[in-house]
């Protein structure tokens, strides 16, 4: 049979076959096709031959071709037939689908759909007729029977679709299902269609199934959608990971249910690259992935993922996109800190979002994923950590220095957003081994070329990466040693910064150490003075760190280094003895700068107390050094007075004089050598008997000669006394203060030498007090010299000699020792109070340098550890003293010249606190502990830092209430501020703060009243504080407003104000301008606060695309976001009530007033806007919300114009008052002035506008009139106005020609006051 339909298909007509295949029936036509297509025997052809002889343009045929359609679907899923047949077959049946009748093709569609919602496919070879049905059926332009109704062709392909991508698919043909949907064309509904449905299959596919759906669902999105398919990928990724971070961190047992880590990160990776190459074809994908993105970050930073961050950081490969990205992801970062700043300083914000994302952890989630071969993210990841440490790295402020503050919640958000760019090159660094070389010579290149401005960001990389593994950068050596050659030109902080970070380098690579040397030796005999300062640096540091003993000292180097990471030949050569002659090498270079400036010979003085502290060895070289050189400048015969010479310590070339050797810092030098070496190292000698001891003690006795002979010596045996010249225009005014300066020095080392070798005797302690004088005379001299300018004092007593240590056991000493044996001497010291005064002062200098700069002077000065244990022990006797001896008591007695010595200790402490908190952060609750004197051995349970800081409080409180009791006259402002930021500085120790802390504060505020300024605005700024740690202060700032108002009466002076006190702090002396601009600058905070919940809650209403029907249940969820900006709008607006009706002084207050008067307009508006976005009829306008602009309305708005009016009444009246006073000079400076006092006026006006424009606007869309208790402003005040011009240029013609200015300036003025003040009247 099959043979006869062959033939009858070769003839030229059709009739002969089409009359065969209609006799013969429909079962034996299909078995005969089916046994053919099985054998594999002429299948094809048979197929063909069928077609041919069944035209649909009969009923009949195009009923049998159904069937043959079917059979054939049934053969191409049984799986029976060979591969080349199957094909064979589907190309046939694709080439012949368009020839069916519309109504046929949709049985057809229909068959298909019913097989794969049943899951009756079983290979899906037949899948790729689907497309072209489909296809077919939308080209039919005739309506077409469709269930119960009828539907064009298009319509009924709609419907399949929806019918299709409603149904279950097996997870088996999810791929080819939606490939297939790429041959068919989709209108944008129809995409949508498939496109949910495909990401709703994503859940239930394996993770492995997952990547070639999303390459096909990216092919896809070409036809639309392209959001909602990088939407749902997002989506998909971010809660796969969300759900594995909550599993590693729940029970282990969990684990045997997820996806194995390593399984979903390269899934990840493969996904990224192949949205990635789409964005290449198709760039619209990239630009909708940036605005969706772009949307969320307005909002609450929902799609922000690691995932997502992956994603951008591998698009930074596009060119087109890079800068974009780049630029996206900086201001995200920045953002993200500034709103966790926003919510650090904000409880009721923090009760809104107790969980807000926190970027910088999810970049570096993304650096720890990258380690599953994630190459194409590296590159991103290490420009972006360049781009933020440079763009936000520290920045050269006054005198080149940088503020740098130790790491904790008060950084800023660009330090943090620095520190976040150097831990993911750290981590980069760390995991990635190809990008090392790199990182590496990107920090280098910044550090060379960057060397103005401030680096120590990259400075501190660079040591992190060295100390993470020294040895793994021995393959970058070339560059090191590169960047080495650049050292003479470098300054010298830098030098010092960037040896000490490669310092580890130096002690497993020889040929580094070499080069360097080579370096620092050309170094020491450059021309520049910074060069050769530069060589001194790195020859101290070298001898700091190679002890001569051969071993590592575990405190430089903080990675120990393991016995098989180094190379054999640094064992065999890098031994004790090499170590020794290195360093003794060293020692002969280092001698050669004792010849040259006194800023080289400076610096070697300051370094060899912690080389001889490293590097014990060392001593005996170091103190020969020392000796030799003081030899130079000492007087050995007993009788000579002055016992140095301190001419041959200044050179005078010309007219120009120099201090050419700081003798001071070298007996400083030895005196700190000499005493760590007798503490140190003599104990250890006492059994050996040695020679060597003879240099110290010959050392003591120079310095005990030098001693006895500068007390006998007599300010004029320098030629320093009175009569002496000391101006600084002079060259011998100029010598005189070198040499005072020298003498102070000497006499503050030898006051520390005495005291450390007194062993409290009574004759050394007279000793130190003889020196003392001799300080204090010439300090004397030199401040009543200096005269009016101070310039002299302001520049010296900002540094002193004395190590901290000292100042710690000397004030110890002073204030706490009551040991019976010690009494007698101690007694010496006590009497004096000015030796006591200028003990506390030196404390307070050093805790200064130590704010300023990060470190103090002074051997340890750079060990925190030690500096920090110094403050604990220097505030412990400070607060007894205070405590124990209060400034009223002690001022009962003598009436000195100076500062009390308990306002001092105050002082002390403040400055102590605030240099903690913001050096010590962590270890506050040891500072507190050490404070504690009772603490000191029963300890049976952990005391909390809140506890103690409460306890100490409770200290300072008493203090305040005690001198806010005393008599009026007795009252210390001084002392009060300290109190207050004492008490500032405690209370943020406070976790959480103390109602009772709050309700005493309130009532000091409340019951007190002070005209100090200053101590008002700290205690107000104290209650400020405390009030935002527990609830937002937009009430405080009514009650202040209030107070205000009633002292300093209304704008119209006919009303009168009813006084409210409600703080006894504000009056007339404080209220204006100390209370009111501190409200004024909180208001603007409370103010910036709202604006940020606006801005959130426009960015969630842009994330929710949401039906008509969840838009209520959406309003709802935003409710209390929605109410809490209105109350605090509501309360503002009372606070702004009262400050608009208040005759303010005109100044800084007026000026604030009308400016934030300006925000708050802007505010309004934001929030009216907002309204008008997410409007829906179902839900209207919230009822506070009409409140709120009644509010506006009644007591707001007209009082501006008012203001307005009164301001400008006052500057016309002032300048008439200038015109009349100063004809000529003055009037200028007045108008500018006035000018400048105006200018937010307009400002104001325009935000007043504009509030009233979008709230016509809700209006009309919302269909309630808001705009009822609204008396729109009708004229603006600083327009053009005619009439007035017309009469200036009338006066300004007839002073012409009369020219009689005089007389026409006073009638110029009139015509216009006038005329202000009807039109003020039409405004108000």
């Amino acid at each position: 049979m099959d043979q006869k339909i062959l033939s009858l298909a070769a003839e030229k007509t059709a009739d002969g076959l089409q009359e065969f295949l209609q006799i013969l029936k429909e079962d034996d036509l299909t078995d005969l096709l089916q046994n053919q297509a099985v054998r594999g025997k002429t299948a094809g052809a048979l197929l063909k031959a069928i077609f041919k002889g069944l035209p649909c343009s009969e009923e009949a045929g195009a009923l049998k071709r159904l069937k043959i359609y079917s059979c054939c679907i049934q053969l191409l899923e049984s799986g029976d037939l060979q591969k080349e047949v199957a094909s064979e077959i589907t190309g046939l049946l694709m080439l012949e689908v368009h020839r069916f009748p519309g109504q046929l093709l949709v049985e057809l569609a229909n068959e298909f759909v019913s097989a794969i919602n049943e899951g009756k496919l079983t290979n899906g070879k037949s899948l790729e007729l689907l497309p072209v049905i489909l296809t077919a059926l939308g080209t039919k332009k005739e309506n077409l029977t469709y269930g119960k109704g009828e539907l064009s062709g298009e319509e009924c392909k709609k419907q399949l679709i929806n019918t299709l991508c409603s149904g279950r698919w097996d997870h088996q043909y999810v791929i080819q299902l939606t490939s297939m949907f790429k041959a068919v064309p989709l209108t944008t509904e129809e995409v949508e269609f498939v496109v949910e449905k495909v990401l709703k299959v994503f859940s239930k596919l394996n993770l492995q199934e997952i990547p070639p759906l999303v390459y096909q669902l990216l092919v896809l999105s070409s036809k639309g959608s392209r959001k909602r398919v990088l939407v749902g990928i997002i989506a998909f990724f971010n809660k796969l990971d969300q759900q594995h971070n909550e599993e590693q961190s729940g029970d282990e047992y969990l684990d045997l249910i997820t996806v194995p880590l390593d399984e979903l990160r390269h899934v990840e990776g493969t996904i990224i690259l192949h949205i990635v190459f789409a964005i290449k074809l198709d760039f619209e994908l990239g630009r909708e992935l940036l605005r969706h993105l772009k949307a969320t970050q307005q909002g609450d930073f929902s799609s922000i993922c690691p995932f997502s961050i992956a994603l951008l950081l591998s698009v930074t490969r596009i060119q087109r996109f890079e800068e974009q990205v780049f630029d996206f992801l900086k201001s995200s970062v920045i953002k993200n800190f500034k709103d966790l700043q926003l919510l650090q300083g904000s409880k009721y914000i923090q009760s809104l979002f107790p969980n807000e994302c926190c970027i910088s952890t999810m970049i570096l989630e993304v650096v720890n994923n990258s380690v599953h071969s994630w190459d194409h993210v590296t590159q991103g990841l290490v420009e972006f950590g360049f781009i933020l440490m440079d763009s936000y790295g520290p920045k050269k402020i006054l005198d080149g220095k940088t503020a740098e503050t130790s790491s904790g919640l008060s950084r800023m958000p660009n330090q943090h957003a620095c520190k976040l760019g150097a831990n993911i090159l750290l981590e980069t660094f760390k995991i990635h081994e190809m990008i090392r070389q790199e990182i590496l010579e990107q920090v280098l290149n910044r550090v060379v070329t960057r060397a103005s401005s401030p680096i120590n960001h990259f400075l501190d990389l660079l040591s992190d990466i060295i100390k993470y593994s020294p040895l793994v950068l021995q393959s970058c050596s070339s560059k090191v040693t590169e960047t080495f050659d650049y050292l003479s030109f470098l300054p010298v902080q830098t030098v010092q910064g960037l040896l000490k970070a490669v310092q580890p380098l130096l002690k497993v690579s020889m040929s580094i150490r070499d080069s360097l040397i080579l370096v620092l030796r050309k170094a020491m005999f450059a021309s520049q003075l910074d060069a050769r300062k530069s060589a001194v640096a790195g020859f101290l540091l070298l001898l700091k760190n190679f002890k001569v003993l051969g071993s590592l000292s575990s405190s430089q180097c903080s990675q120990s280094i393991g016995v098989s990471q180094v190379h054999v030949d640094i064992h065999s050569r890098y031994n004790s003895v090499a170590n020794e002659t290195f360093c003794l090498e060293i020692m002969d270079s280092l001698k050669r700068c004792l010849g040259q400036q006194a800023d080289v010979r400076l610096m070697l003085y300051e370094g060899f107390y912690d080389v001889l502290r490293r590097n014990s060895q060392l001593a005996n070289s170091v103190m020969q050094t020392l000796l030799s050189q003081l030899k130079q400048f000492y007087e050995p015969e007993p009788d000579v007075l002055p016992p140095l010479k301190l001419e041959a310590c200044i050179l005078t070339q010309g007219d120009q004089v120099f201090l050419q050797e700081p003798l001071d810092y070298l007996l400083c030098c030895i005196q700190h050598c000499l005493a760590w070496y007798k503490s140190r190292v003599v104990p250890l000698q006492q059994e050996e008997e040695e020679e060597e001891e003879g240099f110290y003690q010959y050392l003591d006795d120079m310095l005990e000669s030098i001693t006895n002979r500068m007390i006998k010596s007599e300010l004029e045996d320098f030629e320093l006394d009175k009569s002496a010249d000391f101006s600084q225009s002079t060259g011998i005014g100029i010598k005189n203060n070198i040499c005072a300066s020298l003498v102070m020095g000497i006499c503050e080392v030898l006051i520390e030498y005495n005291f450390f070798i007194s062993n409290f005797s009574k004759t050394k302690f007279e000793t130190i007090l003889s020196l003392f004088m001799c300080y204090k005379k010439l300090s004397d001299i030199l401040n009543e010299k200096s005269g009016k300018g101070k310039t002299k004092m302001a520049n010296r007593p900002t540094d002193s000699f004395l190590s901290m240590k000292f100042v710690s056991d000397l004030l110890t000493a002073l204030f706490r020792d009551s040991t019976q044996s010690h009494e007698e001497s101690l007694s010496v010291l006590r009497s004096s109070n000015e030796f006591m005064r200028y003990a506390v002062n030196v404390a307070l200098m050093k805790v200064q340098q130590l704010k300023e700069t990060g470190h103090v002077s002074g051997p340890d000065g750079q060990n925190p550890e030690k500096v920090f244990q110094n403050l604990c022990d220097i505030t412990r006797v400070l607060l007894w003293r205070y405590t124990s001896i209060p400034t009223s008591v002690e001022e009962s007695g003598k009436r000195e010249k100076g500062k009390n010595i308990s306002l001092l200790c105050l002082e002390g402490i403040q400055k102590i606190l605030s240099a903690v908190q913001q050096f010590y952060q962590p270890k506050c609750h040891q500072f507190l502990k050490a404070l504690d004197a009772t603490d000191k051995e029963e300890e049976e349970e952990e005391v909390s830092v809140s506890e103690r800081a409460a306890f100490q409080i409770r200290q300072f409180q008493r203090s305040l209430l005690n001198l806010l009791s005393s008599q009026e006259e007795d009252f210390k402002s001084k002392e009060a501020l300290l109190l207050a930021t004492v008490l500032t500085s405690l209370s943020k120790l406070l976790k959480p703060i103390s109602a009772e802390m709050l309700s005493w504060t309130s009532k000091i505020c409340t019951e007190n009243s002070c005209e100090d300024a200053s101590f008002c605005k700290g205690m107000l700024s104290l209650l400020f504080n405390l009030h935002v740690s527990c609830k937002s202060p937009v009430g405080l700032l009514r009650d202040l407003s209030q107070d205000i108002h009633g002292l300093l009466g209304d704008i119209d002076e006919d009303v009168e104000v009813e006084k409210t006190n409600n703080f006894a702090l504000v009056n007339l002396k404080t209220a204006a301008p100390t209370v009111c601009l501190l409200v004024l600058s909180k208001a603007e905070k409370v103010l910036e606060e709202v604006d940020w919940l606006i801005t959130k809650l426009k960015g969630q209403a842009n994330q929710k695309i949401i039906p008509e029907e969840a838009s209520s249940q959406a309003a709802l969820t935003n409710h209390p976001m929605e109410k809490t900006t209105i109350i605090q709008l509501g309360t503002l607006l009372t606070f702004f009530h009262e400050l608009v009706q208040t005759a303010l002084p005109s100044g800084s207050c007026v000026d604030t007033l009308l400016k934030d008067l300006g925000k708050m307009y802007t505010t309004l508006t934001a929030l009216v806007k907002y309204y008008l976005q997410v409007y829906q009829p179902s839900t209207g306008i919230p009822k506070n919300m009409e409140k709120l602009v009644k509010l506006s309305g009644s007591h707001l708005t007209p009082l501006c114009y008012s203001f307005i009016s009164y301001v400008q009444n006052k500057h016309s009246r002032s300048l008439k008052c200038t015109g009349e006073k100063e004809k000529t000079a003055a009037g200028p400076t007045a108008i500018a002035r006035a000018l400048r006092e105006t200018k937010p006026i307009p400002n104001l006006i325009f935000a007043i506008e504009q509030y009233e424009k979008f709230l016509i606007h809700l209006s009309k869309r919302s269909k309630v009139n808001l705009m009822k208790h609204i008396k729109l402003s009708t004229s603006r005040d600083f327009k053009i106005k005619g009439n007035i011009l017309d009469v200036v240029l009338r006066q300004e013609e007839d002073e012409n020609e009369e020219g009689t200015a005089s007389e026409h300036e006073g009638q110029n003025k009139e015509p216009a006051k006038k005329k202000r003040k009807k039109e003020m009247k039409c405004l108000s």
